[in-house]
């Protein structure tokens, strides 16, 4: 039986129905995934959604009066809903939305919290090495990481008489503490067995803390980069109130002296919004190089 045989006995669209057929079908589309993404919304999405919807609605009820000293959503909307809908407007020099305010804090963010997480992971690895050091230095550690970040601020501004400079310092002296309190707990956590295997290996010192030391201590090293993340973010706001500039702690400070109380509110859910996302990206971070063992 040759081609145009076949081609006689098969007519054309049932032909071409066995091709349709036979063609793969994407597993994005399948009925699996389907119910993954209706199970994320059902469980993951609505319950924060319905609960913000009732504490608007709460707040639209409670502060409906004409003495309330804050205004209703419906107000805030009002009054900046600019701010909400356009957040990377320019104006001016100062004049500038919230987006480009919070990306000016989070670059301060990055160096200060950049160079707490280098030093705070070596400084730990060092310290959860020796039982000499963990004792000297656990109490000091303790009694500085209860510092709250404005308190540093008039040191940092006299040591560097530069705001920018000031700010980050604050950022790294807050962020620091839980990175070195935690690296050295997971040093100090590490199996024994690892130590003789890496002996036994005869690995040098970078060999053991690349291969050993820190893929062991990830959970760890990371529950303080988590934490760290947060300060860092908190550390900011508070110091740009004070400091000035155009980061979205000093819009909050001049949004008060103006008493513009819906951008405030609105600065408040941004501020909420973008600690949420470092929070969640630094979880993410460290479940992906621990492998898991990190909530």
């Amino acid at each position: 039986m040759n081609v145009s045989t076949l081609r006689k006995e098969i007519p054309q669209p049932a032909a071409k129905a066995a091709q349709v057929a036979t063609l793969p079908v994407s597993p994005r589309l399948g009925p699996g995934r389907l119910d993954q993404v209706r199970t994320f919304l059902i469980r993951q999405v609505l319950p924060p959604l319905a609960v913000v919807v009732v504490l608007l609605v709460i707040w639209q009820i409670a502060f409906s009066g004409e003495t309330s000293g804050l205004p209703t959503p419906l107000q805030v909307w009002e009054d900046a809903s600019e701010l909400i809908l356009h957040p990377f407007y320019v104006y001016g020099s100062q004049d500038i939305g919230l987006g480009w305010r919070v990306l000016t804090s989070l670059e301060r963010v990055f160096y200060g919290f950049g160079l707490a997480a280098v030093i705070g992971v070596l400084v730990g690895a060092v310290i959860g090495q020796s039982d000499w050091l963990m004792r000297g230095l656990d109490p000091i550690f303790q009694v500085l990481r209860t510092v709250p970040p404005l308190a540093w601020l008039p040191i940092s501004l006299a040591a560097f008489m530069d705001s920018r400079p000031s700010a980050i310092f604050v950022i790294f002296i807050t962020s620091v503490w839980p990175i070195i309190i935690n690296t050295t707990a997971g040093v100090r956590a590490i199996p024994q067995d690892y130590r003789n295997v890496a002996a036994v290996l005869r690995l040098n010192h970078f060999e053991f803390f690349t291969r050993i030391m820190v893929p062991a201590a990830a959970p760890y090293i990371f529950s303080g980069l988590r934490i760290g993340i947060g300060l860092a973010w908190l550390a900011i706001v508070a110091a740009e109130m004070l400091t000035g500039g155009v980061g979205i702690g000093f819009f909050i400070w001049d949004a008060w002296n103006s008493s513009r109380l819906s951008d405030i509110i609105v600065a408040l859910v941004y501020i909420g919004l973008v600690g949420f996302v470092l929070d969640r990206l630094m979880g993410w971070l460290g479940h992906v190089v621990s492998r898991g063992t990190t909530a």
